[in-house]
């Protein structure tokens, strides 16, 4: 019986996103390429990070408890696109602030990660363990690859097919 490995089920065309690029850029790269997170990789393309739609979230929580906080009538922060008219300056300003922001300053900066050449049951087992999506597959501290939840239901859902 063949043991599947990280690098059978792998996405090598991995979207990355830098540390000093805003959130609004990592936002609009995840949206396009409609993932749900993204590395975070420096210019020799090693992990100093990890960001994902949770941490964006998190941070429009965070914005929209202050405009509950500061102000006595309501603001609502989901009301237009980030980038959309908005007549309300207290929520045009929090968006500016949220979009303006560097990826570093919200992703996760402790990341887990796997070798290529690790089986996928040790990959599954630790995105499980740890509650994330996805693990950077790594060789010789390099990215070079991403495994997924989603690589994983394809290859199972490919199978069956």
């Amino acid at each position: 019986m063949i043991q599947l490995r990280v690098r059978d089920l792998m996405t090598t065309q991995v979207i990355t996103v830098k540390p000093t690029d805003t959130v609004r850029q990592a936002v609009i790269k995840m949206a396009v390429d409609n993932v749900t997170g993204a590395p975070v990789v420096d210019n020799r393309n090693h992990v100093v990070g990890i960001i994902s739609q949770n941490d964006v979230l998190r941070l429009i929580v965070k914005e929209q408890n202050k405009l509950i906080r500061d102000y006595p009538e309501p603001h609502y922060l989901l009301g237009v696109p980030m980038d959309g008219e908005n007549p309300d300056e207290a929520v045009t300003a929090a968006n500016k602030e949220i979009s303006q922001m560097k990826v570093e300053d919200i992703m996760v900066r402790s990341v887990l990660y796997i070798s290529a050449d690790a089986e996928i049951i040790e990959a599954l087992q630790a995105m499980m363990t740890m509650g994330v999506n996805r693990l950077p597959v790594l060789e010789q501290g390099v990215l070079i690859g991403t495994i997924s939840r989603s690589d994983i239901i394809f290859f199972i859902y490919k199978k069956k097919v």
